[in-house]
């Protein structure tokens, strides 16, 4: 028997849900709670089946009934109404996953896996550069040729290397959309050989003795801050990255052990870092102590003690030094040593890559590395110490061990 309003209102809720029939498969749940909301009970292929079709009284018993109807016409043409609900939502899920939102939570991962601010920074500035086109675009829906279309904006500027770190920047946010159930594939697999290949130009660095020696002439002249001046000099010895020895704190210097022990959080690889210091580079941090030893930061900026020198800084100081950018850069030293140091052949190559910093990729050796090479490190860098001091007295060559 059909139900009326009356009943829909006046039904009581039991221990349990009460169904209340209106006839046609169509039922009035009515849960323990008092809520009710409509069901629609219908076979598809020989199974039973439900169909959620809202609640009552916002969906009203002849809206429920309307509903029936629509739900019988789909049923009689093949149509699993069911089905049909459930890939609509998802089809309008899909159009709320945009480009931004999946980026935005590609670039939390990698927040929470302490990558660095300076990294963030430029994968967040990369991904700006779809923003115009692809940042409402529901991600599963975008196609190779739309990404190729920001590319190839970024190449008209003549940004080639942009372009070609903007496509791998892109890909990666695609392989987590992929990877959350939120895109079938990575469209920039499809734009291999697209692009411009960017010509390679390396870092400006010196490598040849004699002139290395003038340099570190120099860099012992320099008339500014003597904070800048320690760290080129240091720069020379150490061959660190060079925002790692700008942030560099007096807590990571042990000056009795003769290391200088550069965080996890601070390295471009995420691991800690071991430096040894050789006589040369602890009497030049003895004596940087007496000026900024009063702050937790080595070498601070000239406006506030509580933040590190700036960026441009050392490159600036290379530059009043008469050092053009095509010549010298404080990132070329660390070119130089690499340079020098394997040419020489005095070390194992495998040492001087564990001295850069440089990441094994295999977990064995990365391990076997770690343990092996730190004795001849320490040889390696006092020896190079000696070398520059060697240089800078006018040594045209490197000298002998």
């Amino acid at each position: 028997m059909p139900l009326s309003n009356i009943e829909c209102l006046n039904a009581k809720p039991g221990p349990k849900v009460r169904k209340l029939s209106d006839g046609g498969g169509l039922q009035l749940w009515i849960q323990p709670t008092g809520s009710r909301q409509w069901r629609l009970a219908y076979r598809f292929v020989g199974k039973q089946k439900a169909l959620a079709l809202g609640p009552y009284p916002l969906i009203s018993l002849a809206e429920a009934r309307d509903a029936r109807d629509e739900a019988k016409k789909k049923l009689a043409n093949g149509v699993d109404p069911a089905a049909e609900k459930r890939e609509a939502k998802e089809r309008a899920a899909a159009k709320e996953d945009t480009f931004r939102k999946i980026a935005d939570e590609y670039l939390q991962k990698l927040e929470k896996e302490s990558r660095a601010p300076t990294t963030m920074t430029k994968i967040a500035w990369l991904l700006s550069f779809a923003d115009s086109r692809l940042a409402n675009r529901p991600i599963s829906e975008i196609r190779p040729k739309e990404v190729l279309a920001v590319l190839r904006a970024v190449e008209a500027r003549g940004r080639y290397e942009t372009a070609r770190r903007l496509r791998s920047t892109i890909g990666a946010v695609f392989r987590y959309a992929v990877a959350t159930d939120r895109a079938e594939s990575d469209p920039t697999f499809a734009l291999q050989g697209a692009l411009i290949t960017p010509k390679v130009t390396p870092r400006p660095a010196i490598t040849e003795p004699e002139a290395l020696g003038a340099l570190l002439r120099a860099i012992d002249t320099f008339d500014g801050q003597r904070t800048t001046r320690a760290a080129l000099q240091l720069m020379a010895l150490l061959f660190p990255r060079p925002g790692e020895l700008r942030a560099a704190e007096w807590g990571e210097l042990d000056f009795d052990a003769a290391v200088w022990t550069i965080p996890a959080a601070r390295t471009k690889t995420r691991r800690e870092h071991k430096v040894p210091l050789a006589t040369q580079a602890i009497a030049i941090l003895a004596e940087l102590r007496r000026d900024t030893g009063d702050g937790s930061l080595a070498f601070p900026s000239v406006r506030s003690r509580t933040r590190p020198m700036s960026d441009g800084t050392l490159n600036a100081a290379l530059r009043r030094l008469g050092y053009a950018k095509d010549e010298a850069t404080a990132h070329g030293f660390r070119a130089t040593a690499s340079t020098l140091l394997n040419e020489c052949g005095l070390w194992n190559p495998d040492a001087i890559e564990r001295q850069l910093a440089h990441v094994e990729r295999n977990d064995i050796r990365r391990a076997y590395a770690r343990a092996q090479y730190w004795d001849e490190r320490v040889r390696m860098m006092t020896w190079w110490a000696n070398a520059l001091d060697h240089l800078r007295q006018g040594g045209a060559h490197l000298p002998n061990p």
